[in-house]
Formats: C-alpha cells, sequence, structure tokens
C-alpha cells in the first residue's frame, strides 16, 4: 500500500459495519486523510449539514434509509450537489451500479477493498472535485470583474449622454429664455408709460366732466357707445394685470436661466433657495390641479441657508429629478384611492432646508405617495433601474442624482420611506474641498 503524503482532504465514511468502516478509515488516515464516520444515512446527513466534506464514501446496504436514498436526499440540497459520492458495496451487479449513478453518486468501490485502488479512485476524484471549485470561483470572479467593469461602462455612458443633453439643453433654454427676455422688458417698459399716459387721459376725462356735466347730443352718444363709466373703472385694473403678466414672464425666465447653468467647468457659491425655487417654477404644471387629481399642495420650510458652494446646473437636476419623482408617486397613489380615500387626501410635497453641523447643509424633500418598499429601495441608485412602465422611466435620473450629489459634490444622498411616503435627504458641505469658485477666480 503506497503512503499518499502528498494528498488531504475532509471524507466521510458512512457504514453501519463498525469494523469495516473502522478498517477504511485507518487506512485513509494513514494516507493523510481527515476521516469521519457515521452508521446510517440520517445521521451522515445530519454530519454533512454540520460540517460538509469534500468527498463521501457511502455505504449501499444501511438500515433505515438506504444508501441510494440517502445519496438522493444530499444531492437534494443545492449546496451539496457538487461533493463526489463513491458507494461502497459488497456486490458487482450492474442494475445496481446504475441505480447508484441515477442517485448521483460519481464511482462504485466493491469489497473486499483493494485499498491501492480505493485510494487512487479518492484522489481523482477529490482532484476533480477542488478542480471543479476552482474553475466556478475563477468563472464567478471574472464574471463579477466583467460585470463591475460593464456598469462602470454603462455608467460613463449615461454621464456622457446625460452632460451633453443637459448642456444642450441649457444652452437651448438660455438661448430662448433671452429671445423671451428682450421683448417682455420692451412691453413692461411701455406699460409703465401707457399706465402714465392713460391716468393723464382719465384725469383730463374727470376734468371736463367736472366743468361741462352736460354735454352735447354727439358726445352724450359717444360717452354712452363707450361705456366711459366702466372704460374709467377697468382700464387701470386691465393695465394691473398686464404688468403682473410681464412680471410672471420676466420670474419663469429668470428660473429658466438659474435652473440650466450650463457652465459647470468651476464651482459657484450658490443660494440653494433659488434653486429650489426655479425647479418648482418649471414644474408649476406638474403641480396644478388636473381633472384626475387635486393639486399638489407644496410646503416650503426654507431655513438660513450660507451660500452653498456647488456646481448650480448639476445641483438644480438632482431637486428636478427628486421633485418630479414625487409628484409621479402622488399620481399614483390617487390612482390607486378609493373614491371616498380620494376626498380625504391631499397630494403634498414638503421641502425643508436646515444648516447643520460640520459646516454642512441639508434639504429633505418628502411627500406623503405610497413610500418605496424596501427591496425596491436598495435598487433606485442603480442605473437602469425603474418601477416606471417603458418608455415612462429610464432608471438613470436618481443614479445620475447620487453621482452628482456624492462624487461631484462630497455630499450625501439618502432615502427613507415608509408607507406615509419617502422621504430624500440630500447632505451638501458649505464649502467645497480644493476647489476654485467664480468668485476665486476673479479676485486672483
Amino acid at each position: 500500500m503506497t503512503d499518499r503524503t502528498d494528498v488531504s482532504g475532509k471524507l466521510l465514511v458512512v457504514d453501519d459495519t463498525p469494523v469495516s468502516a473502522e478498517v477504511l478509515s485507518q487506512v485513509l488516515r494513514k494516507a493523510n486523510y481527515q476521516v469521519r464516520t457515521e452508521r446510517n444515512g440520517l445521521s451522515a446527513i445530519e454530519a454533512i449539514e454540520s460540517d460538509p466534506p469534500e468527498l463521501i464514501l457511502l455505504d449501499v446496504i444501511m438500515p433505515g434509509i438506504d444508501g441510494f436514498e440517502t445519496c438522493r436526499r444530499i444531492k437534494a440540497k443545492p449546496e451539496f450537489t457538487e461533493i463526489p459520492v463513491i458507494f461502497i458495496t459488497g456486490s458487482d451487479d450492474t442494475s445496481s451500479r446504475v441505480q447508484g449513478l441515477e442517485a448521483g453518486a460519481v464511482d462504485y468501490i466493491t469489497k473486499p477493498f483493494e485499498y491501492n485502488e480505493v485510494l487512487s479512485r479518492i484522489e481523482v476524484h477529490l482532484r476533480l472535485y477542488r478542480l471543479t471549485r476552482t474553475l466556478e470561483q475563477q468563472v464567478e470572479t471574472r464574471t463579477a470583474q466583467l460585470r463591475e467593469t460593464l456598469e462602470a461602462m454603462q455608467t460613463m455612458q449615461v454621464q456622457m449622454i446625460q452632460g451633453e443633453k443637459m448642456s444642450a439643453l441649457g444652452q437651448l433654454v438660455a438661448g430662448i429664455a433671452h429671445e423671451i427676455n428682450n421683448p417682455v422688458n420692451f412691453i413692461q417698459g411701455n406699460i409703465v408709460h401707457a399706465a402714465g399716459y392713460i391716468k393723464d387721459l382719465l384725469e383730463l376725462v374727470a376734468t371736463y366732466q367736472k366743468y361741462v356735466p352736460e354735454p352735447n347730443e354727439e358726445i352724450e352718444a359717444a360717452i354712452e357707445d363707450a361705456d366711459l363709466d366702466f372704460l374709467q373703472e377697468d382700464l387701470p385694473k386691465l393695465l394691473k394685470s398686464m404688468k403682473i403678466g410681464t412680471d410672471r414672464i420676466r420670474d419663469i425666465v429668470k428660473s429658466l436661466r438659474n435652473f440650466s447653468r450650463t457652465d459647470d467647468t468651476k464651482t459657484e457659491r450658490t443660494d440653494l433657495h433659488d434653486g429650489l425655487d426655479s425647479t418648482l417654477m418649471i414644474l408649476g404644471n406638474r403641480m396644478k390641479a388636473k381633472p384626475d387629481r387635486p393639486e399638489v399642495q407644496v410646503v416650503k420650510i426654507y431655513g438660513a441657508l450660507p451660500p452653498v458652494e456647488c456646481y448650480p446646473g448639476p445641483i438644480n437636476q438632482v431637486f428636478m429629478n427628486i421633485l418630479a419623482n414625487a409628484a409621479d408617486a402622488l399620481d399614483d397613489k390617487y390612482e390607486s384611492l378609493s373614491e371616498m380615500a380620494r376626498e380625504e387626501f391631499q397630494p403634498t410635497i414638503w421641502i425643508e432646508t436646515a444648516e447643520r453641523e460640520g459646516d454642512r447643509v441639508e434639504v429633505t424633500i418628502a411627500d406623503n405617495g405610497p413610500g418605496i418598499p424596501a427591496e425596491v429601495r436598495n435598487q433606485i441608485f442603480d442605473s437602469f433601474f425603474t418601477t416606471k412602465p417603458k418608455g415612462k422611466g429610464t432608471g438613470i435620473g436618481m443614479s445620475i442624482s447620487r453621482e452628482i450629489v456624492i462624487d461631484q459634490h462630497h455630499g450625501q444622498l439618502d432615502c427613507r420611506s415608509s408607507s406615509m411616503g419617502a422621504k430624500f435627504i440630500i447632505t451638501l458641505p458649505v464649502t467645497q474641498p480644493d476647489s476654485e469658485t467664480d468668485e476665486d477666480a476673479e479676485e486672483s
């Protein structure tokens, strides 16, 4: 018998004959194997579950469940499927061998044993088992590396596409805002003069009426046709309404220009409230009442914030992604409610800002929508993950938001949720490490 001192491994011998099990175990231990023995199938299964071996030597004929059934139960467990099983039998019957192989065995050894043959077979199957495990681990490692590489490439591609899209959109919006701003300024400036002229004319008419209380029939008819009393009362209101309208257009233009900040080569000291208000202005139509949903109430709880050093355009993009998702979630919840529950439900978004310790600021955006399930919450920042129907969501908004907040701004983006709604917390440092703002560049 050859002493194989270069081979080692954990073996389990399952045999109900004590003398046979002990003799085989001594041979295996002498060959440098770690050996455990069990007397029946059930105790063997328990032993495997507590400490899995690398190879099992299993007697066919045993009390209780026989070797075939024991093998089937072992192979039924995914974590033990690959462990090689060699049957021990005193019979050389072909049908038994076939039955054993069908149960999941890899080989047979017959009694009385030829121990060198037994050791050779064990060594071969152990090496095959270990080689298989090594290959599986290598495949898993390589697959994980390829998956990481693919995700990195996808993220880079998304960032490039999104960056180009936002840059083009910013330039387009800035151009439109400029074109709108010029005629609006012209109209608004002329409204001021027109208001002065009309005031003078109305005062002149009032003076005429004072000194000529009874005009001739032609003038009286003209006054009646023009409905002078109504004109004198309504014309100032009309001018005031026009002034409010042009002011509104100017605010929208200002919001568009503020939201689409495209010069992101340097950080700027920015009022985050301006970015939030600009985003809300752009999303105004999403918040308005619809035939199938009441108006979304926006509650702003703004604290005193210092100017924050950041890239304004990307940060506004984060606000846009979170607020738009909140509006979608509120739509979904309203649609899921019964008629009675809808009457009591007020869709609401809360925006709260505060300065925190450690030279940081916090922006919290919460809603009273359906909330985000735990299994989904762990994936919402993954690239291309979306719960929206095909064509409605791209799955890149939140992953880009995370990259903007964490990677670009050294901040934090957290999500908390319950059945009462979702809450996103954006934490940003007031000053970026090792950065140069536009103000710093101008001073230098």
